[in-house]
């Protein structure tokens, strides 16, 4: 395994591996990024292609909503909230490595704006979860 960036503190990570920008009890009603965790771009390996929903489109916590395609492998996106999709990351689609080099700034997916918060952890919940 690489050496992964540390997690940031303040973002709440899904069992499933994707990040939310913001504390659990600062989401709802609000707008927020998603993306994966270094940790499944790491497990991912190089990841080659991205399909993310479109803007306007509704999702839900705990289904999928997206693929990430790497060298290795296809994994399935889990929506961590149910919302609706207000705006794709064009250059995480133009250059899914954005995934593997900043997985929690510029590889970002997409942003929602949230209705309902799914089943979700801290950092130090997810760090725990996955041996961190």
């Amino acid at each position: 395994m690489a050496e992964l960036p540390p997690l940031p503190e303040n973002f709440t990570y899904s069992a499933e591996h994707e990040w939310i920008n913001a504390p659990a009890d600062d989401i709802v009603g609000k707008t927020v990024k998603i993306g994966i965790t270094a940790v499944a771009s790491d497990a991912l390996g190089e990841v080659v292609y991205v399909d993310l929903p479109s803007v306007g489109d509704s999702i839900t916590a705990g289904e999928t909503c997206g693929e990430v395609e790497s060298t290795k492998s296809v994994s399935d996106l889990y929506s961590p909230v149910t919302g609706e999709i207000v705006s794709v990351n064009d250059a995480a689609v133009d250059a899914p490595g954005l995934l593997n080099s900043d997985p929690y700034g510029e590889g970002w997916l997409f942003e929602v704006s949230v209705t309902e918060l799914g089943d979700v952890m801290d950092a130090a919940g997810y760090a725990e979860a996955n041996s961190l």
